[in-house]
């Protein structure tokens, strides 16, 4: 199968996200396609560009765990993590998209919650902006089931009892 998954890249470029999770424990195959991997890398290198993209911690360990992935990969590119206000805007434009409204008070817990990494987990990727969006939506929407009237804009309106976290005080 990476055979012909690197035959079909011939002529341009593999693409591998997280390909340290070949590396697993007990994980044979993913041993085998590393192999195969390197050494085709080798015999097509006039006619493939590999690229691996992942955490950098864990593409590092990946690429120093076999000699040859080492000697093959040798240009690399590092993004920064999303800033707090950048994370913010990702989630604005999930809600806006969806056509969700926010006070402002929403819009402050939010952005305060986001730029505080001691507060969250998160690592500064988008993914852990889309958990959290989805996280409200499906506490806004148990909000509204317990609601006996509702329009149109109570279910598009996230407020602070939709928020996953502790109101923050002094923003």
């Amino acid at each position: 199968k990476t055979k012909d998954v690197i035959n079909r890249a011939k002529g341009g470029v593999l693409f591998i996200d997280e390909a340290y999770t070949l590396k697993g424990e007990g994980n044979d195959f993913g041993q085998e396609a590393i192999d195969t991997l390197n050494k085709l890398m080798e015999d097509y290198r006039d006619d493939l560009v590999v690229i691996v993209a992942g955490y950098k911690d864990k593409i590092k360990e990946f690429i120093n765990s076999n000699q040859g992935l080492r000697s093959r990969f040798r240009i690399y590119i590092n993004f920064e993590d999303y800033s707090g206000e950048e994370l913010y805007n990702i989630f604005y434009a999930m809600a806006e998209k969806y056509g969700y409204c926010m006070s402002e008070e929403v819009n402050k817990q939010i952005r305060a919650y986001l730029n505080n990494r001691n507060l969250n987990q998160f690592t500064g990727n988008a993914r852990d902006v889309r958990n959290l969006f989805e996280s409200i939506v499906n506490m806004q929407a148990r909000r509204i089931d317990k609601m006996s009237l509702r329009d149109k804009l109570d279910l598009m309106t996230i407020t602070v009892d939709d928020l996953p976290f502790s109101r923050i005080e002094n923003i």
